[in-house]
């Protein structure tokens, strides 16, 4: 059963200044002789976020703490938007219907999940998208966009369907924008008073959902 999950991002002028990205887990083990083994522990990694400190304006802490009490501190997700990394292309560019491969068609298949591919000459890494933003996407098969009536998209997995399988052989590829799916990995909000007017939260720690 997926966590409860409340499909609004966190204020953007809240997250402005933040700090985090992507983590991963490696096992090291040093033999005897010196070398060493690396082993990958999660297949995908996973982001984590801080959008304090940082001194800020009355209307600022109230919006925050309204947030916050809504989502019941780490209970319920919401999405959060990276400020480097939420479109399948260059970033300030439109996404385009050729940025990412989606898959292969074999004349059967018309569901696809949204991925953004990172890298490309040694090792890709295939990033499953599962928040993208509802009515940023752009389809194409072999190379030809799709018209709107073409897909539907599930904004809250991130899956795409065609109205019809694209034939054997055919690439099927996709533009989008997208937040990442967080929750608040703490329970307790500290403000510091300062001012009657402004104040400071020393944290506000965010952590990746992962299914």
């Amino acid at each position: 059963m997926a966590p409860p999950f409340h499909e609004v991002r966190f204020p953007l002028a809240l997250s402005y200044g933040s700090r985090g990205g992507p983590e991963r887990r490696t096992e090291i083990v040093t033999l005897a002789s010196g070398e060493e083994e690396r082993n990958s522990l999660w297949r995908h990694s996973r982001r984590a976020y801080n959008a304090g400190p940082a001194l800020r304006r009355a209307e600022d802490i109230a919006l925050l703490i309204a947030f916050f009490e809504e989502r019941r501190g780490q209970l319920y997700g919401f999405r959060w938007r990276d400020t480097f990394d939420h479109a399948s292309g260059p970033l300030g560019r439109p996404p385009a219907a050729d940025d990412q491969p989606l898959g292969t068609g074999d004349g059967s298949t018309r569901a696809f999940q949204l991925t953004k591919t990172y890298g490309g000459a040694f090792a890709p890494y295939a990033r499953p998208i599962t928040k993208p933003v509802a009515g940023s996407l752009r389809l194409a098969v072999a190379g030809a966009e799709l018209p709107p009536s073409g897909f539907s998209l599930d904004a809250t997995t991130g899956r795409v369907t065609l109205a019809q399988a694209p034939p054997a052989g055919t690439a099927v590829t996709a533009g989008f924008l997208f937040d990442v799916p967080v929750r608040f990995a703490t329970d307790r909000l500290e403000i510091d008073h300062q001012a009657v007017l402004a104040g400071v939260v020393a944290d506000i720690p965010v952590i990746e959902l992962r299914r």
